[in-house]
């Protein structure tokens, strides 16, 4: 099978930074990267190293070509990635001394996806293959609708959160990823909890604290790995990867989440995003 992956692709410019800035502070970084990012090109990269094979759907400006060479290069289908005249998206990310970031987003380019590349792209699509997308670029709403239309399985990454965008989409999912604040959003915005909201599969993550899985049969809670977290940054979409790409190789959900979660936990060990997601060599041999 195959999953479909309409995502943005920014250039994410990373500062290292002695904490997260106050209001009106003005703050030196020690350090400064270059790395490619965006929530969904760190999916696609993920879902690769897992073994799946990825469509990516999405926009690059004239400045992008080196983005889609390294999406290629990770093993990325990159046919469906349209090329507009808006700038590349990009990411400024403040990471402190603890691992904990800040991002600022510009989408650029990822708010400007054809609608005629995503119709080409699904119109290659085959039933029972996976569509995924994240609140970072346009026609999610007609994505999710369109493929769940073709018999595509539907899962949405909830981030970064807006419950307008997961309500417009909500019944078209099989499956619902979010964190631990914007699941409590959701709740206060529709009234349910991720149990009630008519989605087969809702996971929420809770960072060091593991993740639920609120399933046909009812909720199961997944330890995280003890690891010292380094950078945080792309941990969630390397988590989500992951767990996608277990479910389109066949695994039952709760095999495919601890599978998730090892790489989850090796990637908040790594300086970086997208480049230095771990593969699936490196998950299998990690213990935490």
């Amino acid at each position: 099978m195959a999953i479909w992956n309409l995502g943005s692709i920014n250039a994410d410019l990373v500062y290292a930074v002695p904490h997260i800035p106050e209001p009106g502070e003005t703050l030196s970084s020690t350090d400064r990267a270059t790395f490619m990012g965006g929530k969904g090109a760190n999916m696609s990269v993920a879902i690769a190293r897992a073994g799946s094979r990825i469509n990516h759907i999405g926009a690059l400006g004239p400045d992008g070509d080196w983005a889609q060479k390294r999406l290629l290069e990770y093993g990325v289908d990159t046919q469906h990635i349209a090329q507009v005249d808006t700038a590349t998206g990009h990411a400024i990310i403040m990471v402190d001394e603890h691992g904990e970031n800040a991002i600022l987003l510009h989408a650029g380019a990822n708010g400007e996806v054809p609608q005629t590349a995503l119709q080409t792209a699904l119109s290659e699509a085959q039933t029972g293959d996976w569509f995924v997308t994240q609140n970072e670029t346009n026609l999610q709403r007609t994505g999710a609708s369109l493929a769940k239309k073709m018999g595509l399985k539907v899962a949405y990454a909830a981030a970064p959160f807006s419950a307008e965008r997961v309500q417009a989409v909500l019944e078209h999912l099989d499956f619902l990823i979010l964190n631990e604040v914007e699941a409590a959003q959701l709740t206060e915005a529709t009234g349910k909890t991720p149990n009630a909201l008519g989605v087969r599969d809702v996971v929420v993550t809770l960072g060091g604290d593991g993740a639920d899985w609120f399933g046909p049969e009812g909720k199961q809670h997944f330890d995280a790995l003890p690891v010292t977290p380094i950078d945080t940054t792309g941990a969630g979409d390397t988590f989500t990867g992951y767990l996608l790409a277990g479910l389109d190789q066949g695994m039952p959900m709760a095999q495919a989440i601890n599978m998730a979660t090892k790489a989850g936990a090796l990637m908040v060990t790594r300086k970086g995003t997208a480049d230095v997601i771990p593969d699936l060599s490196e998950v299998r041999a990690f213990n935490g």
